[in-house]
């Protein structure tokens, strides 16, 4: 009986997720690259490669998907597959370079070897635990420019080896968004000032292959 129950679970869930990423083309996102914007024909920092998507790191920018979304587990499989790198996942993202003429408006979920599950406030805010401790004096917090916007994470060593895969899960329920990397929790944040959005993918510096990318609606 309880396997059983386990089974029904299991499919109740795969009904339940749609891929964001399909294995082969980038149908259902679009590039948002400054440097494309004098050079329509120019490199593209996002490929599909060998049934991935690979972000190139370089020149920097976005892939954002088309549609916006609420209340959801977004499920990544990552790997930074030559050498330590620089990435993040942007959640409830809005307005375009908002930041630095680059960024959109947006909470990251970093992917940054060794620091995988920081938030970065880019435009909108978000409250944890012991916020002095990890992310400085107050009066230096903001959203924008050179203020206090990174919150760092609850472990050092969630991460695999690079070359490894990872798997950082996402949950963006009403004003709280939870990040687990390989099974940890990773951090856990209050009273976001943005409950939905377009979910983003960064280039920035380095190569990194997703395998997958799985969206699971959240009542």
């Amino acid at each position: 009986m309880l396997s059983a129950i386990v089974a029904l679970a299991v499919l109740s869930h795969s009904l339940n997720a749609t891929p964001l990423f399909n294995g082969k083309d980038l149908a259902g996102w679009h590039m948002d690259v400054p440097a494309l914007d004098k050079d329509l024909n120019g490199a593209k920092p996002f490929v599909v490669r060998n049934g991935m998507l690979v972000s190139l790191g370089s020149p920097g920018g976005h892939l954002i998907t088309d549609k916006s979304y609420e209340n959801y587990k977004l499920e990544i499989e990552y790997r930074f597959s030559a050498k330590p790198g620089n990435c993040g996942v942007l959640v409830h993202a809005s307005k375009p370079r908002r930041l630095y003429e680059m960024f959109p408006q947006s909470m990251e979920v970093q992917m940054q070897s060794g620091d995988a599950g920081d938030f970065w406030c880019i435009g909108e805010d978000i409250e944890v635990p012991d916020m002095v401790a990890r992310r400085g004096p107050q009066d230096r917090w903001g959203v924008d420019g050179d203020k206090a916007r990174r919150i760092k994470n609850l472990t050092d060593k969630s991460e695999n080896p690079v070359g490894d895969w990872n798997r950082m899960v996402i949950e963006c329920k009403g004003d709280q968004i939870r990040v687990w990397v390989n099974g940890d929790l990773v951090n856990h944040g209050r009273k976001a000032t943005a409950t939905k959005g377009q979910i983003a993918i960064q280039a920035e510096g380095s190569e990194v292959e997703f395998r997958k990318v799985e969206l699971t609606p959240l009542k």
